[in-house]
């Protein structure tokens, strides 16, 4: 039977999404367990079976985009929607933090010696690995926005190094943070300070960590010619979200590195 195409064509449904958040919760609420008691088998199942059910996914999609046409103008622009509508979700999510911080620092209380940072805590010099893992993030954000512009005018092979170098950037800006995390002078437990230093920027690394995947998916599609000079929502969507994560690392590096009361 012929399959008859109008421009308001939809995707079928997919499981994939409610799969994916229900190993998310698992994942999540394996962390709460893992506070009292560690279970490797468990936490080994949940993270496979996301990873699992996230490839099925993109996978799908792609193939929906590249070789079967469903990613009608209708379709794109619901799936540009539903990334704005995430991002807007990380935006609260991260203000929550930033909250948190600015209550307690710019009215520090009498257990903190009402000084900010606390007594016995001591600061990460913002000059050192601070400044150069802003200067990393800024410069991947670039290399990014730049092989857009390559993609869009049908270079190929050098959109492919910029990408290339993007994603490796990402992942020295990771290795950085894991070290100044190993040699941080405080712990997580130590004050209101060390804890929303910690939670914060964590987050923001598992951000990082997320986005340098999703660029990888975009350099394995380009590669495999899923993209073109004028189709390509899903490496569009990745330079959203790793934009987003550039301006969030710019208000942590200005108030919890280098700002003081």
């Amino acid at each position: 039977m012929t399959k008859h195409f109008h421009p308001f064509h939809l995707v079928i449904f997919s499981p994939w999404p409610l799969i994916t958040g229900t190993y998310t919760l698992f994942i999540i609420s394996g962390i709460v367990i893992w506070f009292q008691e560690w279970n490797i088998q468990l936490s080994i199942i949940r993270i496979m079976g996301i990873l699992i059910s996230c490839y099925i996914w993109w996978r799908d999609v792609s193939i929906e985009a590249t070789y079967i046409g469903d990613h009608t103008k209708k379709t794109s622009f619901n799936i540009k929607l539903g990334i704005i509508l995430f991002i807007v979700s990380e935006v609260l999510f991260f203000f929550s933090f930033f909250w948190t911080f600015f209550h307690v620092s710019l009215s520090p209380n009498i257990e903190i010696g009402r000084i900010w940072p606390p007594k016995l805590i001591t600061p990460f010099n913002p000059v050192e690995i601070p400044l150069l893992n802003t200067i990393i993030l800024l410069s991947s954000g670039a290399f990014a926005t730049w092989r857009h512009h390559e993609l869009q005018n049908k270079n190929k092979n050098f959109s492919i190094i910029l990408l290339f170098f993007t994603i490796m950037l990402g992942i020295i800006f990771t290795s950085l943070q894991l070290i100044e995390y190993m040699e941080s002078p405080f712990k997580i437990a130590d004050s209101i300070f060390s804890s929303t230093f910690f939670l914060t920027t964590g987050f923001h690394g598992f951000h990082v960590i997320i986005g340098s995947l999703f660029l990888f998916i975009c350099l394995l599609r380009i590669q495999k010619n899923h993209y073109s000079s004028s189709g390509h929502v899903g490496y569009e969507l990745s330079l959203w979200y790793w934009h987003f994560v550039d301006v969030v690392w710019l208000f942590l590096y200005t108030f919890v590195y280098m700002w003081r009361t």
